[in-house]
Order: structure tokens, then C-alpha cells, then sequence
């Protein structure tokens, strides 16, 4: 027993010898103990030591037969002199000492064992690093010290990584440790602060640790909306959130008892403040005007406590409600009656809204408002104020969503009037506002919506104002040598100069991205020639109706249509060819078109057919099912209303150098249709997509409200949010290597 502990303390001294310095580790030499004659008995278990301990060699295999985690030979040669020696010094110490019975021997030696054979898995699992082996060795040398002296192994859990905790608390030697249970909770909690949102999955799987009622609380304060979920399940988790006694827990648990329980969840933090009463909701709930107004309040006084930097309970949920409310009232109904010329009956729903209600309307309907029923929204906003200042609205809702107004309010032509409405002084404030600070935003959201909005913006001041301002924060950025700051702002600057052909600007060399203006023929070419296009339709009324209409426009003798049980091909005759596959509109109800799409994409991955135009045909909320069954291939992707950041940013991911065509409103069948024979007619003809003719021939084909329709859809070279995303991911690479 004296020999092994001896030993161990030479190991401890030699591993503080160890030095991690740019990567090279330097070990004192340590020399082999004697190894005495193995008792037959106990042969077996160093045999299997031995092959445990040339597994861990075997993880990386080369030519040197290392254990190599690293790059540096000289590092793997340290680490694997290391290994060999510690095991060789253990397996004989504790055969050497003579105060070690057999059975407590044998206990040792499959402790040994235990430890490497929990690393080789750990390591294969990507659980633990490989430079980690030394200290895992160091820890396990300490836990059994302590094990020997009855004492817990808590301290060392407690000091040490997660991924060496557990192969500790999990070895053979220490199994009955007296602190096991206590290193156990160490561990949970360590994985609770290492993956805080899956803090609920722990807890459920170690139901009886003793501070699992504190933890249920922690997630209730930072995601209340994950406690309201878990406590519909009918499990032990669910039973024991039911009684942790915390106000907000307890709080949230009466609202999800109620019927409709989602309802007043969206007032969480209203409720638990005591500032509104489920039973003041409950009355107006199933009301239109009342309720909304309600939803409109309590956001406004949410925007208000996060200008003072306070989050309150479930804000979320309220917009999402809010949203909703907004979308299925108010903007279907002015939007169905898009065709009624008398205004009085079109927008009469909004007769009784205050102007904080109409601005809710435009902000958060961006998906699915018209651009008539956004200006028939906008142009009753000011009329309802007693002193008609912009600055007042946003004052009002606390800047809440500004940022997306002033894009909307670009998109659509009114941004002038909008800062006409404040004095000069103050829309230039605002201006720099929505521009500065862009480098300190999490996402490219924001720096996304500059972008999109100087590409609506006419005004000639309020564009000079923008670019000005998006140079003065390059150089500001540089100035603090503030890497994506620079970045950022350097796109945004060069995309916006490219805007004015005076400039000279070729934005594609001077951004390393593919050419915006036009696509390439031999870019959308196959292997063998041809054009793959392929068109995603949903089995709603609309999506039948449409997929009648594609089908009639392609029945001519420059097209040959075949019939399969789930899609359509659409082969062309003469010309380039091309080959058009559409999956049946069959049934939504019964996700039979979902079926049909993955089983055409399945076709077209086993056959090696890759897509290089991809068109959506449904409505905006299909639009993630799109996405998510794009192939890499696609260069050019026409997507109609998603021209917002999450859904550009989704899909340059899979398709990281495509042109997007999006539009700004909700796209219409008799424009896609047009803008689709125009594409693929230039591409029979073997001609490249020139997005600027193509819009300019398409320009005078639509006249009334389709013309309205056509106006906001959006080309590749226009698509400036699309353009800065592509820019961006490429100035990041070459940053990196």
C-alpha cells in the first residue's frame, strides 16, 4: 500500500511538470517500476489492461503508433509515453504492495481498467478530448487517495471537466465511494450550466437530486414558456412541477389548468405582477376590438420595460398572439377585399383602431400583407393623431419594432412621408439609429434590413443620408479595429456605391460573390447538357388550382408532359432542354402532398438529377416546407413572400451562391406564372437569365392591380438583404483562413 501511494505522489509531481505551452507538452522522465510475477489468478485482468491501453493507441492510428490527438508529433510522443508509463507504475505498485489483499487488488486493477476502457469510448463518442487523458489520469490518481482514506470524491468531481467527472463517477474502484451520491449532483448541475436549455430533460432523468425544485425555478424565470409545455405531459417531471413552491411556477401552473390556458399565458407576466386578472382577460377574450386593443397595450408597456433593459415573462408568446390576432381579423379581411374599390368597405374593420393599433398591423403582418392594405393601414395612421408627428407614434410604442417600420415604410415608397412627419434634426437621428451600431446585434437581421431598405428607397436625401452614415460607422470600425464591424460595414458600403451606375462599382469582384445582374446559362446546365427545374406545389384549393393553370400553359408543342402517380415531368421538345418535375397538388389534409414531394426529391437524389431552379408555389406559411427539400444545387430560387432574414439566410445555407427572387407581398398566380414562362422561354432559347431584361419585358405585360403585384416582386440584383448575407459568409471565410 506504501509503494502505490508513493508512487502516486511521484505521478502527481511528475503531472505538475507537465507544461501545456503553444501546444507542446514537456514530461520529466519518469522510470518503470520492476513488474513482479503476475499471480495466475490475476493474469487475465492485467492482460486486458495492457489491450485496453493499446486501444487508446488504436483511436488515431498512424505510422509512429502514438496516440496522436494532436498535429504535433512531439506532444503525442509525450502523451503516449505518459500513458504506457502510468499504467505500466500502477498495474505493478499495486502488485508490489504487500498490505493489498486479492480481492481489493483485483478491485484496483479493474479500476485501471475500467478507466481506460471509459476513455477509448468517451473519446470515440466525442466526449472527451484527447488532451485531456493526463488530467483524467491526475483526477483518477486523486479519487483514489481519497477512496482509500474513506473520504468523499466530491472535490475532485467538483474541480474537474464534466467529461472526466463522468468516466470517474462511473468507475469500477469508486463505485462505493462514500461521496458518490454527492459527485452525481455535481455532475448534474455542471451539465445544467453547460446546456441550460435542456436544464427540464436533466432534471426529468435525475427527478430526486435535492435542488431539482431550485432548478425548475431557474427555467420558469428564463423560459417560462418551456415549464407551460412540460406540464401538459403525463409524467413524474410534470407531477413535480405541479409542486415546486415559486410564485411564477405556481403562477404558471393555475393558467395551464384553465381551458384555453395558451390564451392568458400569452399575459404571463401582466398576472403574476398582479397588474391584470384572468378574469378581466377571460371577459373580453373571445372579443375582436377589445382583445387586440388589450394585446396593443400590454406590448407597448413590454417595449417600454426593454428600453430599461427589463425582459419580461413569455414576451414572446404575447407578439406571437398579437400576430396572430393581427393576421386573422384585420389584414385577411382588408386583404380579401382587395378588389373592392369603396374604401369605406374595405377598411371599415379598422374603423375603431387607435394608431398604436394600425402601426401593430404593419409591422407585424409584414408576410402577409397587401401593398394596398399596407398603405390603406399606413394612410390611416396620422389622420387619427390630434398632432400628426411620426415621432410621437414611435414614442408611443417605445421604438418597439422601429427598425422593421422604417424597412416596410421603404418597401413600400412611404418612408419619406414618414420623416417628413418629424423635424429634420430628429429623422436624421433616426436614420443613424436604424444604421449605427450594427457590429453589436447577435445576427445579421438588422445589418439585413438596412440593406433591403436602401434598395426601396427613391429619395435621393434619405439615400445619401444612409450611405453616408454606413461609411462614417466603417471608419469608425476600423478606428476600434472592430473585425465585423468592418466587415459589415464595407458590404454594406460597396453594395450600396454598385447601386449608382456612375460608381463603376463591380460589386461581384469587388465582394467575391457570384455575378447578381445575370445567371449564367452554363451555370444551370447538368453534366449532360440539360436544365433541371423543379417546382414545389401544396394541396390546398389555391395549390389545385395552380398546378391546373402550370399544366395548361405547358400544353404546346414545344412541351412534352408525362404523367407519374405523384408528380409531373415536363420535358421540352425543342430548344435547350429542359426538364421540368412538379409534384402533384395532391391532398394537404392528408399530407399526401408532403409525401409527394419527398418521394419526387428521393427520386431525383437516387437518379443524380439535381435541380438548378427551384420554384415555391404556395403560400408564404409552405414556404419552410420549400426550404428545407432544397437541393444544394439550385443556383436560381423563386420563393415569393419570404423576402425576410430568416428565410434568405436559410436558404444561401443550402445554397450558398443561388439568386433569390422574392417578393414583398404575398405573389400572385397569373405573375409567378409569367415571370416562370419568361425564365424558362430564355432558357429553351439558350439565352442567360438577364434579370434586367427579363423585368423589363415583363414590365409592361401586367396593368392594374397585377401591375401592383408585379412592382413588388423583387430580382436577384435588387435583392440587396440576399446579396449582403452571400457577401458576408464569404468576407468571414477569407477573415478566418
Amino acid at each position: 500500500m506504501h509503494l502505490f501511494l508513493n508512487y502516486m505522489q511521484l505521478f502527481r509531481r511528475v503531472l505538475l511538470l507537465v507544461c501545456c505551452i503553444s501546444g507542446i507538452i514537456f514530461v520529466q522522465a519518469q522510470p518503470e517500476l520492476a513488474m513482479p510475477a503476475i499471480p495466475h489468478m490475476r493474469q487475465l485482468i492485467h492482460d486486458n489492461i495492457q489491450k485496453a491501453e493499446q486501444n487508446i493507441i488504436q483511436l488515431t492510428p498512424n505510422t509512429n503508433h502514438l496516440f496522436a490527438p494532436t498535429d504535433d508529433i512531439d506532444v503525442n510522443l509525450q502523451i503516449t509515453q505518459l500513458l504506457h508509463t502510468t499504467v505500466h507504475n500502477m498495474r505493478a505498485s499495486i502488485e508490489l504492495d504487500s498490505t493489498i489483499n486479492n480481492n481489493d487488488k483485483y478491485k484496483w486493477l479493474r479500476g485501471i481498467y475500467s478507466l481506460l476502457e471509459g476513455f477509448t469510448t468517451a473519446y470515440k463518442a466525442g466526449l472527451i478530448k484527447g488532451m485531456m487523458l493526463g488530467d483524467l489520469m491526475l483526477a483518477y490518481e486523486q479519487a483514489v487517495d481519497l477512496e482509500k482514506q474513506n473520504l468523499s470524491i466530491a472535490p475532485i468531481i467538483q474541480a474537474n471537466d464534466v467529461a472526466i467527472d463522468n468516466l470517474l463517477v462511473n468507475n469500477f474502484a469508486l463505485q462505493n465511494n462514500i461521496g458518490i451520491q454527492e459527485a452525481k449532483n455535481i455532475i448534474v448541475l455542471k451539465n445544467c450550466q453547460l446546456y441550460p436549455d435542456n436544464i427540464l430533460n436533466i432534471v426529468a432523468n435525475n427527478i430526486n437530486v435535492p435542488f431539482a425544485d431550485s432548478l425548475i425555478a431557474v427555467v420558469a424565470h428564463r423560459n417560462p414558456d418551456m415549464i407551460y409545455d412540460y406540464l401538459g405531459a403525463a409524467n413524474q417531471l410534470a407531477q413535480k412541477i405541479k409542486k415546486v413552491n415559486d410564485p411564477l411556477v405556481q403562477t404558471i401552473y393555475q393558467i395551464e389548468k384553465m381551458p384555453g390556458g395558451r390564451i392568458y399565458f400569452a399575459f404571463l407576466d401582466e398576472i403574476y405582477r398582479k397588474q391584470i386578472t384572468i378574469d378581466s382577460i377571460q371577459k373580453i377574450k373571445d372579443t375582436d376590438d377589445p382583445f387586440y386593443k388589450l394585446l396593443v397595450n400590454t406590448e407597448i408597456k413590454y417595449a417600454a420595460r426593454m428600453q430599461m433593459g427589463d425582459t419580461p415573462y413569455a414576451k414572446q408568446v404575447l407578439t406571437e398572439k398579437l400576430r396572430q390576432k393581427a393576421i386573422e381579423h384585420y389584414i385577411n379581411e382588408i386583404n380579401g377585399l382587395h378588389d373592392d374599390p369603396r374604401d369605406a368597405v374595405r377598411f371599415k374593420v379598422l374603423e375603431n383602431l387607435a394608431p398604436q393599433d394600425l402601426y401593430y398591423l404593419c409591422v407585424l403582418g409584414e408576410e402577409d400583407i397587401y401593398t394596398s392594405s399596407y398603405l390603406g393601414v399606413y394612410n390611416r395612421i396620422f389622420p387619427r393623431m390630434t398632432i400628426p408627428r411620426s415621432d410621437t407614434l414611435l414614442a408611443w410604442v417605445h421604438d418597439d419594432y422601429y427598425k422593421k417600420f422604417i424597412r416596410m415604410a421603404a418597401a413600400y415608397n412611404v418612408l419619406d412621408d414618414f420623416l417628413k412627419r418629424m423635424d429634420k434634426s430628429t429623422a436624421q437621428n433616426l436614420i443613424k439609429r436604424f444604421v449605427n451600431g450594427l457590429e453589436k446585434t447577435t445576427t445579421l437581421e438588422d445589418a439585413v434590413d438596412v440593406a433591403n431598405s436602401y434598395a426601396s428607397i427613391n429619395d435621393a436625401a434619405i439615400r445619401n443620408l444612409m450611405l453616408l452614415q454606413v461609411q462614417q460607422q466603417l471608419q469608425y470600425n476600423k478606428r476600434i479595429h472592430n473585425e465585423r464591424g468592418i466587415v459589415i460595414y464595407n458590404i454594406l458600403n460597396t453594395i450600396f456605391l454598385s447601386m449608382n451606375p456612375a460608381n463603376g462599382i463591380n460589386v461581384s469582384a469587388q465582394l467575391g460573390i457570384i455575378p447578381v445582374y445575370e445567371m449564367p446559362i452554363n451555370l444551370l446546365k447538368d453534366a449532360g447538357g440539360k436544365i433541371i427545374i423543379q417546382q414545389f406545389f401544396y394541396g390546398d384549393k389555391d395549390g389545385k388550382n395552380i398546378f391546373n393553370s402550370f399544366i395548361a400553359n405547358y400544353n404546346n408543342a414545344n412541351w412534352r408532359i408525362v404523367y407519374k402517380p405523384e408528380w409531373v415531368e415536363v420535358k421540352s421538345t425543342r430548344g435547350v432542354p429542359i426538364e421540368i418535375y412538379a409534384n402533384k397538388p395532391l391532398d394537404a389534409e392528408q399530407d399526401l402532398d408532403d409525401a409527394a414531394q419527398q418521394h419526387l426529391c428521393d427520386y431525383l437524389d437516387s437518379a443524380h438529377i439535381d435541380p438548378t431552379v427551384v420554384i415555391h408555389r404556395g403560400h408564404s406559411y409552405y414556404v419552410n416546407s420549400t426550404i428545407k427539400r432544397l437541393f444544394p444545387s439550385a443556383k436560381v430560387i423563386m420563393l415569393g413572400s419570404c423576402g425576410g432574414y430568416n428565410s434568405l439566410n436559410d436558404v444561401l445555407k443550402i445554397c450558398p451562391e443561388s439568386h433569390i427572387i422574392a417578393s414583398k407581398q404575398v405573389g400572385t398566380g397569373v405573375v409567378n406564372m409569367a415571370l416562370i414562362e419568361a425564365i424558362t422561354e430564355t432558357l429553351r432559347q439558350g439565352k442567360n437569365l438577364d434579370w434586367t431584361k427579363i423585368w423589363a419585358g415583363l414590365q409592361n405585360r401586367f396593368t392594374g392591380g397585377y401591375k401592383e403585384k408585379f412592382d413588388d416582386y423583387v430580382p436577384p440584383q435588387n435583392n440587396l438583404g440576399a446579396m449582403f448575407i452571400m457577401a458576408y459568409k464569404k468576407a468571414m471565410e477569407k477573415n478566418k483562413n
